[in-house]
């Protein structure tokens, strides 16, 4: 019998927006209109970071003028991803 491998499901969020990039906007308004209803800034993040990842940091450096490791540490989970800092 084979051995399965499985995917981690941001491999499979990442996959389908590199695939639908005309996805990302009205997925970002869901995840932000999520997070005004509830607040959960460890729901939010990880969706963050996969869409940053998706397009890139450098991209979203020159779109936003923040910096990239500005960026990294607000989408961290190492850092202090409080939603000031991605706000």
């Amino acid at each position: 019998m084979a051995k399965r491998t499985y995917r981690q499901f941001r491999e499979v969020e990442e996959e389908y927006f590199r695939n639908h990039p005309e996805e990302i906007d009205p997925y970002l308004g869901e995840i932000f209109d999520a997070y005004a209803e509830d607040h959960d800034s460890p729901s939010l993040l990880p969706s963050l970071r996969v869409i940053a990842k998706v397009k890139g940091i450098s991209n979203i450096v020159q779109e936003t003028g923040l910096t990239r490791q500005g960026i990294q540490h607000a989408l961290s989970s190492k850092g202090n991803p409080r939603f000031d800092n991605v706000n």
